[in-house]
């Protein structure tokens, strides 16, 4: 089942807040991004900006795990929200 888009942006939200509290891995995010700590705050409306913070936490299933066990989500749901959101579209290469 595919999220509805405004879904899957509330799932990216969750995720950005858990990301900005996590005091351990936000570095690790805001370096790897170029993102600053102002960035969090003005683009969190932003649904490229919630995909790319999905696209992170995707990067680990222990984040995957972490994230969802303290949002009370699946652990599918990054993966599903991210294919609602700009960008997450499958690529056919055919």
């Amino acid at each position: 089942m595919n999220p509805s888009r405004d879904h899957a942006e509330t799932v990216g939200l969750k995720c950005l807040a858990w990301l900005a509290g996590n005091e351990d891995l936000l570095p690790v995010f805001l370096g790897a991004t170029g993102a600053g700590e102002a960035d969090l705050r003005e683009r969190a409306q932003d649904p490229e900006f919630l995909g790319s913070v999905l696209d992170f936490v995707m990067l680990d299933d222990a984040w995957v795990t972490d994230f969802c066990a303290s949002a009370g989500l699946e652990p599918s749901a990054p993966m599903t929200a991210r294919a609602a959101l700009p960008g997450g579209e499958t690529v056919h290469w055919t």
